[in-house]
Order: C-alpha cells, then sequence, then structure tokens
C-alpha cells in the first residue's frame, strides 16, 4: 500500500506553504491534490493581487526580500512595525481576533515573506495602488509595500513550480470526498480521482481547500438572507469542503460565521469571476468619492480609513441596500485616481457633464433625492483642510447624518461619473479551531490526530474585517507551521 508522510488538500498559497514545509521539515512523500484542472487552481491565490502585508522596521527588511531594491530620496518605503500590524488587526476586528493566533501571524510575517523570497517567488513594490506622489516623493502607505510579481497568476505559477523542483507532487482534478480514521487517528482520505472514487493513505492530513464562499446554500445558511445572490469574486471550487469533512469527525467550528471578505463589485460583473476578468470587476476607490443607494442616500462614511481597511467590509453593507445595489459618484478632479478596473470597457458606467443629468441616468435610483444628497454633501465639506490621499488627512464634512470624516473634495467639477455596484464575496472568515501546531481541535478541545488546517481554514483570526493583504500572509504564516508539525507526526 503506497503510503505519503503528508498529504495536502488545496493548491493554493496557503497549502503550498504548507507542501514546502513539510518538506523542509524531513517528510520525504508529499502529495498535494486538487479538484480543479490545473489550469483552474490555486484556490482564491491565483485571483488575488498577490499583495502580502507583513511586519517591517526599516529598508533593509525590505532588501532582504528583494536584494535588487536600490534606495533613493524619491522613494519612501516608510515602515510597518509588528506593533503597527497587531494594532490594525486590533482595530479592524475590534478587539474579536484570537490574540495568539493574531500575534502569531504578525510575529512571524516578516520572516514568512523572507522564506518564500528565499524559496524562489519573487516580490516587487506595489506601484500605484499603495503609493502616491507627494512633493515629488513617492510614498507608500498604509503597510502594504510588497506584492507578488504578476499577482496572482505569478504567485500560483511560481510557487507550484518551487513546490515541484522540491520533489512535491501535485494531482490535479482529485476532489477529496471523506477523512479516513482508524484507531482514533487521520490516515488518509477518500477522494474521487477524474469520477473514479480512490483511497489514498498517509500519516498526516492539512486541509488547505479554503471557506464557503463559492457555496450558495452555505452562504444562506451562515452568512444570511440575501447572500446566495451575492456574485463570486474568486473560484468556484471553494464549496465548503474540508470544513464539513472535518465536521464529520467532531471538529469545532470557530471564529465569525456570519463574516467575511466582501466588496464592492460591478454590477454586471458575472456570477463567479474568471481568470481573465479576475480583479477587473472590484470597484474600491470610494474613499475619493460618495457612495449612494437606490433611495439616493449615502449609506457608509466613504472616508472611515485608508483604503485597505474598510474595503473588505463594505460589499457586506451594500448587500443590506434596498435591491443590493448602489452607485459610486466622482468628478473630474479625482477621476485620475480611480484604479485601472474603472477603466475597463464593459463596467457598469454612466458620465455626464451636469449632476442634474448624472443623476437621471443612475438605473433603478431616486434621482430627486440622489441630487439632493450631492448638493448637502457638497455645502457641508470643510475646505480649510488640504486634501492628501497618503495619510488620513481629516478633510471632512460636518453636520450630515453620516459624514464622511477624509477625503471630502467636493463634487463639482465635469465630467461627472457614477459606476454601478453590488456586493462580491472574496473569502468567508468562520473555520476551524486549531491548536498551536495548527492540528484541527474537536469540541472537547483535543487534537484530531494526525489532521491540521491552514488557509482560510484556520477560523478566529478575522471578525467583521481585515487588512488587506493579510490573507495571503495568514496563509503563508500557518501552512507554515502546518506543514511543519504534519511532517513531524510520524
Amino acid at each position: 500500500m503506497n503510503i505519503y508522510d503528508v498529504i495536502v488538500v488545496g493548491s493554493g498559497n496557503a497549502a503550498l506553504c504548507a507542501a514546502l514545509s513539510a518538506k523542509d521539515n524531513g517528510a520525504k512523500k508529499i502529495l498535494v491534490i486538487e479538484k480543479a484542472k490545473k489550469k483552474l487552481s490555486g484556490g482564491n491565490s491565483r485571483y488575488t493581487n498577490g499583495s502580502y502585508r507583513f511586519a517591517y522596521e526599516n529598508f533593509k527588511d525590505l532588501k532582504k526580500i528583494i536584494p535588487s531594491l536600490k534606495k533613493t530620496k524619491k522613494i519612501d518605503y516608510g515602515k510597518y512595525s509588528k506593533k503597527n500590524f497587531y494594532d490594525d488587526m486590533i482595530k479592524v476586528t475590534k478587539n474579536k481576533t484570537d490574540k495568539f493566533l493574531s500575534k502569531k501571524l504578525v510575529n512571524d510575517s516578516h520572516e514568512a515573506i523572507y522564506w518564500l523570497s528565499k524559496k524562489g517567488l519573487k516580490f516587487v513594490p506595489i506601484k500605484g495602488k499603495q503609493s502616491f506622489v507627494v512633493n515629488g516623493v513617492t510614498k507608500y502607505w498604509g503597510g502594504l509595500t510588497l506584492e507578488v510579481k504578476d499577482q496572482g497568476e505569478g504567485l500560483i505559477k511560481s510557487l507550484s513550480n518551487i513546490v515541484k523542483k522540491n520533489k512535491i507532487e501535485i494531482k490535479y482534478e482529485i476532489a477529496a470526498k471523506k477523512l479516513i480514521k482508524k484507531n482514533n487517528k487521520i490516515i488518509g482520505l477518500k477522494v474521487l480521482n477524474k469520477k473514479k472514487q480512490q483511497d489514498i493513505f498517509c500519516n498526516s492530513v492539512i486541509l488547505a481547500c479554503g471557506g464557503f464562499e463559492a457555496n450558495a446554500k452555505m452562504r444562506s445558511k451562515f452568512l444570511g438572507k440575501g447572500w446566495d445572490k451575492a456574485k463570486v469574486r474568486g473560484t468556484k471550487f471553494n464549496t465548503g469542503d474540508g470544513l464539513n469533512m472535518a465536521f464529520e469527525h467532531g471538529a469545532a467550528a470557530y471564529g465569525e460565521w456570519k463574516g467575511c471578505h466582501a466588496v464592492f463589485h460591478d454590477m454586471n460583473g458575472p456570477k463567479f469571476s474568471d481568470l481573465k476578468i479576475a480583479a477587473k470587476y472590484r470597484k474600491i476607490s470610494y474613499p475619493w468619492g460618495i457612495v449612494l443607494n437606490a433611495k439616493g442616500n449615502r449609506f457608509v462614511d466613504e472616508g472611515e480609513d485608508l483604503r485597505n481597511y474598510t474595503y473588505a467590509k463594505f460589499g457586506r453593507e451594500v448587500i443590506k441596500q434596498p435591491n443590493q445595489f448602489a452607485w459610486q459618484i466622482f468628478d473630474k478632479k479625482v477621476r485620475p485616481m480611480l484604479y485601472k478596473e474603472y477603466d475597463v470597457k464593459n463596467v457598469t458606467m454612466v458620465k455626464a457633464n451636469t449632476l442634474e443629468t448624472l443623476v437621471k441616468k443612475l438605473k433603478g435610483v431616486n434621482s430627486k433625492k440622489a441630487l439632493k444628497t450631492i448638493i448637502d454633501y457638497n455645502n457641508k465639506v470643510d475646505d480649510k483642510i488640504k486634501f492628501d490621499p497618503t495619510i488620513k488627512d481629516g478633510k471632512r464634512t460636518n453636520g450630515l447624518r453620516i459624514n464622511k470624516t477624509n477625503w471630502a473634495n467636493r463634487i463639482d467639477k465635469a465630467p461627472f461619473y457614477a459606476y454601478g455596484v453590488t456586493c462580491g464575496i472574496t473569502f468567508t472568515y468562520g473555520g476551524l479551531k486549531v491548536s498551536k501546531k495548527c492540528e484541527v481541535l474537536n469540541k472537547k478541545n483535543k487534537p484530531i490526530k494526525g489532521l491540521y488546517a491552514a488557509g482560510e481554514m484556520v477560523g478566529g483570526i478575522f471578525y467583521n474585517n481585515y487588512p488587506g493583504g493579510s490573507g495571503l500572509t495568514s496563509g503563508s504564516v500557518f501552512g507554515r507551521i502546518s506543514g511543519r508539525f504534519a511532517a513531524l507526526n510520524q
């Protein structure tokens, strides 16, 4: 009987990090299985921008990761301390994050990215999205500085090649269906191998196959009414399989099962994303404008915080609105600042030379109320404060039901633009409870022998919101831990 040391379920960032870590820690026979075809493999990681949030104190910390990086007075990479990172985790999760897991994520973040770079993953500074030119200096902001070359597709292609170079086997079109247990220990998996049932055996299983965001029934059950209609921004294969397999063996659910990462997404985007349009339907430049619902009202503080700390929760706000849509409004002054996805030809966009004409073009919106809302907003903008997109500038409105607390510019320079958006779900926050070794725990808080978890499947880290780029970092940090201890479980 062919027995592997470790089997990893999934082929995204967390799964591949787990496999590499298992190899580093002595596992000789490692198998990675993925239910998608090779061209669609990689889970949600393939659909990301490939950005990693990690702590760094100075330029030298970045140069360790990118040896060719050159220091220049025209670029300010700033710093992002462990304290900054941890404080952000506490802030965005409203102090609900599991403190041990969060501290582990923060404290191991730089080492995990450095480890990946030593393995051969190529990182580059994030240009445009995370930096603005101020007084002739390109300033990076928000603690998100590096991304993988060629983004999500580059990440999966490169990591997959690194895994294969380490003589780790990856098999595609194999769907894990059930865990096999014997003598109170997980010893393998029942799988569907290209429609044929098969048993594969091992000493340890690592579940790293994502959440349930692509499962409409589970979304309705756990996230609530209306979530079955949400558009899925990433892979269609994250249907909660790993979670359900673990629950069959008494695994404990953990974290915010009613929570998820969800963003403003183009109103006419497809039900599921595909690799050609992965990020093109995302609409997250809202801090530079305002957002109106069908009644013509604003419903969020678009300037609540830097985009990195609000974009993952505002999608959940739009799904609460009448008919689950909204329109983002901008003028000529800020139009050049919008992300490239706003320039895609097939986005839901209207344009006009007057506000009166613009609001009449907003499909499904009370135009009279929308015009009044924009005029009231303009009248309440504090013009004494200078606009600065690299910081929370305090340029705000005063006296509105919902004030915009930063980056409040008047919408007064034609032409005017509006983009129709709805909710796009990225990943779910609810997962499994794990030990310090990333062992899956049962309802009595005891490890299920031979079973580990990483990536989206680890519950308790994100609640309510998440700092941009911390999802991939979490996958790498806990992928490394799960791989290490799965390899030692011989």
